[in-house]
């Protein structure tokens, strides 16, 4: 397990002091601090200067190669009109411009905070901010040259604008790389301790677990009730390290760098407050996790009005421009798809085909969006009478909820287990997209006997189309309990973004080709 440390006599990462006993209240004694942790401090400027160093490399190479090209085409430009080449070019256009464009472009990477720990290892919002300050700093080039007509900075335009925004992109897949196999093996992460009622500490613990390379390694947690047990976690046991009112000192002693508040702890609204005041000084992130982030995270806004900070939370929209373009989206990639995946799919039916009887194509009923029931293509990947046989095994599923899961279903062809592990038998699927019953990306189109038992909240996934991938594609496939399934489907039918849309068929690239969870 990475993110959680183990009960106190066996924590990977902490060095737990000799006089460190479970006093009469149940807590950790803190008597003495903790020594010899790496700091989250230390790691994050280490870090940062990575950064930093692998952004100045790249802006200097896209300048130099920028201006190297704008010195040939001016040297072909004035042999073409017969001058002589032998003269030197302007010293602003051989220093100036390239410095220029350099510092400018520096400066708006900080202006962006591509550097924050909030976002670096993050992916989506890093790349993000890069491109942000990448678009800023050629826009303001681009308004340079309209309003002086300076002809030599075009090169920087058109050769480092694309070539800088690959690299740095590229630079921060690297490093994110890294940091996350660094993370696994239990390097750079922030110590820190959960701070809630046991149901909301409990539910923070076990979000930060499930996702490998979590930025947080849990010593210890301060719960709003006088038990002294731990929080039981599998196996293992999450410490009680404080009560309510001592966390700044447990802080201090664990050598704390992130104090996670779950929920809204008992001791009121003022707590909050109070805990930050009492965090001044100290190189801690106070970090407040609310479960309406998990479902709306990226639809809250805060604006205050007369120094009273009011949370808004945008409400979903299901129709409008951003769903006109992504059905204008879902319509090209379709297409494209089937123009250059037809001679794959016929290589697949006659594979298909040689195996056994049988049609080439399963057909079966799904529901799609607002209710409606459409047929949805596959490759046929089981035996011709794998439905009426599935009664028969019903009972051995391995899934949870109201889904059929079986790992080793004697059902599945030869040929079938091959093309379910690299989910080639959904490609026919990009005919239901260009038809409109399906998208690109979006919930996984569930049955019509799936929908039957639907609790009603879970009938928010039915407010947009299906989507040949999704959250749960690149989450888990079959892998995923039911419970997650509904939750990652839920929280994309509310938030999603043509960005995230991306970000997703991205993933869905590397989950096939390192397949996890597809049987």
């Amino acid at each position: 397990m990475t993110g959680i440390s183990r009960d106190v006599g066996e924590s990977r990462r902490v060095s737990w002091p000799a006089s460190a006993r479970q006093s009469n209240a149940g807590w950790v004694d803190l008597g003495e601090r903790v020594g010899g942790a790496e700091t989250g401090a230390s790691w994050a400027i280490r870090y940062r200067r990575r950064l930093l160093a692998s952004d100045a490399v790249i802006i200097t190479a896209a300048v130099v190669i920028a201006s190297f090209v704008e010195a040939v085409r001016g040297g072909l430009d004035k042999t073409a009109a017969g001058l002589a080449t032998a003269s030197t070019q302007p010293l602003l256009e051989t220093i100036g411009y390239p410095v220029g464009i350099g510092v400018l472009w520096a400066l708006c990477l900080a202006f962006q905070r591509t550097r924050d720990l909030a976002v670096v290892g993050t992916g989506a919002a890093e790349y993000k901010r890069v491109l942000n300050a990448t678009v800023l700093t050629f826009t303001l080039i681009a308004l340079v040259i309209s309003i002086t007509g300076h002809e030599s900075m075009r090169a920087y335009f058109f050769v480092a604008l694309p070539g800088g925004a690959l690299g740095l992109i590229g630079s921060r897949y690297g490093l994110r790389r890294w940091l996350l196999h660094q993370r696994r093996l239990g390097n750079f992460l922030s110590r820190a301790i959960v701070v809630g009622s046991r149901a909301d500490v409990r539910y923070v613990i076990d979000r930060i677990d499930e996702k490998p390379g979590a930025l947080y390694d849990v010593v210890g947690a301060v719960v709003d009730d006088d038990d002294p047990s731990g929080i039981p976690f599998g196996s293992r046991v999450v410490p009680i390290v404080a009560g309510l009112d001592d966390v700044s000192r447990a802080v201090w002693k664990l050598s704390v760098e992130s104090v996670i508040v779950a929920g809204d702890p008992r001791h009121g609204t003022d707590y909050v407050r109070d805990l930050g005041w009492s965090l001044e000084g100290r190189a801690t992130e106070l970090v407040i996790a609310s479960r309406l982030a998990n479902i709306a995270g990226p639809r809250i806004h805060f604006r205050p009005v007369e120094g009273l900070p009011l949370m808004h939370v945008e409400l979903p929209q299901f129709d409008g421009p951003k769903h006109v373009m992504k059905r204008a989206t879902d319509v090209v990639l379709s297409g494209l798809g089937i123009l250059f995946l037809l001679p794959l799919m016929a290589v697949i039916a006659l594979m298909i085909r040689a195996e056994g009887d049988g049609p080439v194509l399963f057909r079966q009923e799904r529901v799609g969006r607002d209710g409606q029931h459409f047929t949805m293509l596959k490759f046929r990947t089981m035996v011709v009478d794998a439905e009426a046989r599935l009664a028969d095994l019903q009972a051995l599923s391995d899934g949870q909820g109201l889904l059929f899961k079986m790992k080793d279903d004697p059902r599945v062809t030869r040929i079938g287990r091959i093309l379910r592990k690299y989910s080639l038998d959904e490609v026919p699927q990009l005919f239901n997209i260009f038809r409109g019953t399906m998208s690109i990306v979006g919930p996984r189109p569930p049955l019509p006997t799936e929908v039957e038992g639907y609790a009603d909240h879970v009938h928010r996934r039915l407010y947009i189309k299906p989507g040949l991938t999704g959250m749960w594609q690149v989450g888990g496939r079959s892998d995923l309990s039911w419970e997650e399934s509904v939750r990652l489907d839920l929280y994309y039918v509310e938030n999603w973004s043509m960005t995230v849309d991306f970000v997703l068929m991205w993933r869905t690239v590397k989950v096939i080709l390192r397949p996890e969870g597809a049987y």
